[in-house]
């Protein structure tokens, strides 16, 4: 599951329950604490969770710095998800075991956080990867050329593929939409299905021609059933599938020119089967 709804608005879960996972870590190593080490313990479990962040975005960079290097400015853009975990990760465990080093009372409530924050978080994704999510859904579909019925596993003909779905009222659609149609025309191996949400062909066609798009396999969903179908209530999302059908990323909101070619370089990456 990518997403929930809070009213009109969607929220991405992951940030969520990482923010969860830090708050709940805080207020275990608070608990343990004495009661004069009650502030201190909760303010370095968030520092740790600070500094975990800044790294893990730090190293993410530094492993792509060909791709931001061409547009330094997208580096500031922490929508498109570039993240390193295992980094994020041992800078906190290294900021907490610091602070644990310079204070021996904050040893065990910040090994009591530390274990609770890190238990929550994967727990929760691993609630997140819920079973029929992980493969390309067979929904019928409607080809906006022809108007037939079309399922996601034939338009992906048997190719690691892009599926995004936007629509023509999503403004995060329409900023990101010029990059994923240049990456179209660019790529040769991995295919890219458009799949708009519950707007009508001419709707369609109309903003296409306004905008000067020129992208191909653009499919209708007239329901709107594919979001639900990959666990999202929010636009734009982008699903990279390998060729034999398999979720291997997925991102909800704008992706930027850097973060989109970053992704394709896993998805083209050698798979092997398990």
């Amino acid at each position: 599951m990518l997403s929930i709804s809070l009213g009109p608005v969607a929220l991405p879960l992951a940030p969520l329950l990482l923010l969860v996972a830090v708050g709940v870590a805080s207020w275990i190593a608070g608990r343990l604490a004495a009661t004069e080490q009650t502030t201190a313990a909760g303010n370095a479990v968030f520092s740790a969770g600070l500094a975990g962040l800044l790294t893990a975005r730090l190293v993410h960079l530094a492993l792509h710095f060909d791709l931001y290097a061409a547009a330094p400015l997208s580096a500031l853009d922490i929508r498109d998800g570039g993240w390193h975990g295992s980094a994020g990760l041992l800078a906190g465990v290294a900021w907490l075991a610091w602070r644990g080093w310079q204070s021996p009372p904050l040893r065990r409530p910040l090994g009591g956080g530390l274990i609770a924050g890190v238990l929550l978080w994967t727990a929760g994704s691993l609630a997140l990867q819920a079973p029929g999510h992980d493969t390309l859904p067979t929904l019928e579909l409607t080809t906006l050329d022809s108007t037939s019925a079309i399922t996601l596993p034939r338009a992906a003909r048997q190719r690691p593929v892009v599926v995004n779905l936007w629509a023509s009222w999503c403004g995060p659609c329409r900023q990101e939409m010029p990059v994923l149609a240049a990456a179209q025309q660019r790529e040769r191996d991995v295919g890219f299905l458009f799949v708009n949400q519950g707007e009508s062909a001419a709707t369609v066609n109309a903003f296409l021609t306004a905008q000067a798009l020129p992208l191909r396999d653009v499919l209708l969903d007239t329901r709107s059933a594919l979001g639900p179908a990959v666990g999202s209530r929010g636009l734009p999302t982008t699903l990279f599938y390998d060729a034999q059908g398999r979720l291997v990323g997925a991102h909800m909101g704008v992706l930027n020119a850097a973060a989109l070619e970053g992704r394709l370089r896993e998805l083209r990456g050698p798979r092997t089967t398990p």
